[in-house]
């Protein structure tokens, strides 16, 4: 299996899903599915029903993030040294030159990517325009709505 980039904070915050999914819900789904049981014919019991779908949804979602963490190579922003350029786990100040609108991303793995938060894919038009480029550069970014172009004002590893 190929490995997956993730923050140290990505990493981090699968590691504490999986720990509520093991020691929080797992348990609760498991006592739902006894309450149900013991009133009586499982046959027309939509506690019952519901319990178990719940069951097979954190079982399933457990095995994900295990598959997660165990393919992902965690990377600590602060401790790349990546010489002045754009690279994973990176925070970049943008510009886009035709509004002046200044923007602030971090460039992150796919699981933990969020836009409103300023949290992009590594895979994202914006993240791949970035990668490798400076202080100043000019990165073109294909957006559905056409290209835009944006100035790298700073880079910042943490």
């Amino acid at each position: 299996m190929a490995t997956i980039p993730i923050t140290k904070r990505g990493s981090e915050l699968l590691k504490a899903e999986l720990h509520r999914l093991k020691t929080i819900d797992r348990p609760a789904v498991i006592a739902a599915i006894a309450e149900a049981r013991a009133q009586g014919d499982l046959s027309e019991n939509a506690e019952y029903d519901a319990a178990k779908d719940r069951q097979g949804f954190i079982e399933g979602r457990i095995q994900e993030v295990e598959g997660k963490l165990s393919a992902a190579q965690v990377i600590d922003p602060a401790a790349v040294d990546a010489g002045g350029r754009v690279v994973f786990g990176a925070t970049v100040d943008l510009e886009e030159e035709s509004s002046g609108e200044k923007v602030t991303y971090q460039i992150v793995g796919e699981d933990e990517a969020d836009l409103k938060l300023g949290l992009v894919n590594i895979s994202s038009p914006i993240a791949r325009s970035l990668i490798g480029k400076e202080e100043g550069d000019i990165a073109v970014v294909q957006a559905p709505g056409g290209a835009k172009s944006y100035e790298i004002l700073a880079i910042r590893y943490t």
